[in-house]
């Protein structure tokens, strides 16, 4: 059992493995803003980036006021939180202006927002491609309020999957550590 336990780790181990060389830096992507408008991540240069993909009718939806508690916290430490509304879940079927309106109502969001996208998939938007062929796996959402860092660098530092809250004590750890550095 013990070997079969150990093939199994070293095997993941393997697949998730990517040899990042950033050609480009995220600084390099921008989208279109939920109100229409463009959001170049240039402007956002030596600042810790938090890319979330996120959803109205999702059981996690209840984070965006954690980010939002993060945005307010952090902005002025050189944090950018960035959320990415998509329905390749099947949970945000709504407008852009309908996804606008219910952050807003809702948990009071005024971080900045793309317009709804695909994350996932051949249509993905680049900086998700950008991020899996930079990162692995571990970078592709597997599901709404999948969480991805960018460094001052420009590299990915982390990525979160959609349990883990924006507001718990490691995922808190780990922003501070990279506004410190």
């Amino acid at each position: 059992m013990k070997k079969i336990i150990i093939i199994t780790i070293i095997m993941f181990s393997f697949f998730n493995k990517v040899n990042a060389n950033y050609e480009l830096l995220a600084q390099k992507f921008s989208f279109n803003t939920i109100e229409g408008g463009v959001l170049n991540l240039e402007d956002y240069k030596n600042k810790v980036i938090l890319v979330v993909n996120v959803a109205s009718r999702c059981g996690f939806t209840n984070q965006y006021q954690d980010l939002q508690d993060l945005w307010e916290n952090y902005k002025d430490q050189d944090l950018v939180v960035i959320g990415v509304p998509t329905n390749n879940f099947k949970q945000e079927p709504g407008s852009n202006k309908e996804i606008k309106q219910f952050c807003e109502t809702n948990f009071n969001v005024d971080f900045p927002m793309t317009e709804k996208i695909d994350v996932i998939g051949n249509k993905a938007h680049p900086f998700f491609k950008w991020a899996k062929e930079n990162h692995g796996n571990s970078a592709v959402p597997k599901w709404n309020f999948h969480k991805i860092i960018i460094g001052k660098d420009g590299k990915i530092a982390e990525t979160f999957s959609s349990i883990v809250k924006p507001s718990s004590k490691k995922f808190v750890k780990f922003i501070e550590s990279q506004i410190k550095n």
